[in-house]
């Protein structure tokens, strides 16, 4: 299912190629690229949630000291996403790439994922894609697409 979305992000969302396409037409151009019926909408059905997901007015539970608190993580949570992961989303937050709420967008998408166990850069990539589809968060995208893209050369962070 994430090459698929890969797939969608590469041809579609970051190319800023036409967006609404038919939804026949996309899984049937899907089905020609290699990938299986089930996968593909599962794929459609994650693109779907997240599109539900920024058009919600729930807000996770917030308080005056915003900044100062910390998110607790469940043991499914726990156990999907590695301490490097959980560490790279707080790094997140703290550098204001990403907000209370669109972490939980992100931590949500990423528990939607059909892989027991979320890699670094699966992460970074549904972090770089929930930014890319909320409204407001150019600035944010734009630092997570260097982050994403722009590798130090000799392989330290400065």
């Amino acid at each position: 299912m994430f090459d698929i979305l890969m797939y969608l992000f590469e041809n579609y969302i970051h190319s800023e190629a036409e967006v609404f396409v038919d939804h026949a037409e996309l899984t049937d151009e899907l089905t020609r690229a290699g990938f299986h019926q089930e996968e593909i909408y599962k794929a459609l059905s994650w693109l779907e949630k997240l599109a539900e997901l920024q058009q919600s007015d729930t807000r996770p539970y917030l308080t005056q000291t915003e900044f100062n608190s910390v998110r607790i993580y469940t043991a499914e949570e726990m156990h999907r996403l590695d301490a490097q992961c959980r560490g790279f989303l707080l790094f997140l937050e703290h550098i204001q790439v990403l907000k209370a709420e669109t972490r939980e967008m992100v931590i949500d998408r990423l528990l939607e994922l059909d892989s027991r166990e979320i890699s670094l850069d699966d992460l970074k990539w549904v972090v770089f894609m929930v930014l890319f589809n909320v409204p407001g968060h150019e600035s944010a995208y734009e630092r997570m697409e260097d982050l994403l893209f722009d590798e130090p050369l000799d392989g330290m962070i400065h």
